[in-house]
């Protein structure tokens, strides 16, 4: 463990009371779910179809049925939980600290650990809609279903997660860059900062600190003012909050 990192994102911390949390995959394979560009990744799995191909809108369209086969078996974890990444950013919101988490994840496990402001960039698994009358299910439903969830009224049931050749909402992107933007300090982690147009949300930071918590790795090290590999749920654990 990088004790001396650690110090210095708690002096970082103690002396702030404007921070965002940017997040990815990384902050929630310490709940055993898999990320997607690590060696045991999603993306270095074999299968069938690339994963990029089968979660794209157009396959979605194309072919539900196998779409659904591979939703269910490699992005649905039900029974994952928070992990000390997730209870800690909470315990910072609580006590004044944290204005926002932002996150790429589709879990929902911020919120599970408390998080109250939550931007969630690519949706979430917990929302299934029906593409006919609105209807929201939740992941439980889809996991219960054969092949394609059907809604009551007969419409195709869709999760409300970002495919590939989908747009990320108007409203999140504009009420995130407005948290990074007005930050003191951003903290980023558990994320690679290749998926666009997310990772470029980051260049709109101007604030004092920039800290980057992941194992591997980015392109914006050498802006950053601390780095540090360890575990991201390891690394957060040890700061103390009030």
């Amino acid at each position: 463990m990088d004790e001396s990192g650690i110090r210095e994102l708690q002096e970082i911390i103690d002396t702030s009371d404007n921070i965002v949390f940017f997040g990815g995959a990384g902050v929630s394979t310490e709940s055993n779910i898999p990320d997607f560009r690590s060696v045991d990744g999603l993306y270095n799995q074999e299968y069938k179809y690339p994963p990029e191909t089968i979660l794209s809108h157009s396959f979605y369209m194309r072919n539900p049925e196998e779409f659904y086969r591979f939703y269910r078996n490699r992005m649905l974890f039900p029974e994952a939980r928070p992990n000390g990444a997730h209870y800690k950013l909470a315990e910072l919101e609580k006590a004044g600290k944290l204005k926002a988490v932002i996150t790429q994840n589709i879990d929902n496990l911020h919120q599970m650990a408390g998080s109250k402001v939550v931007m969630e960039l690519h949706g979430s698994v917990h929302r299934n809609i029906c593409r006919k009358c609105g209807r929201v299910y939740g992941m439980e439903y889809v996991l219960g279903c054969k092949g394609i969830p059907v809604c009551e009224c007969g419409g195709e049931i869709k999760p409300d997660v970002v495919l590939y050749e989908e747009s990320l909402d108007d409203k999140v992107i504009r009420q995130s860059v407005n948290y990074i933007r007005e930050a003191d300090v951003l903290i980023i982690g558990g994320t690679s900062l290749v998926v666009y147009p997310a990772a470029g949300f980051v260049h709109y930071f101007k604030g004092r600190k920039l800290v980057l918590l992941n194992k591997s790795e980015t392109s914006m090290d050498e802006s950053a003012d601390l780095v540090i590999r360890d575990p991201i749920g390891e690394v957060l654990s040890a700061i103390k909050v009030g």
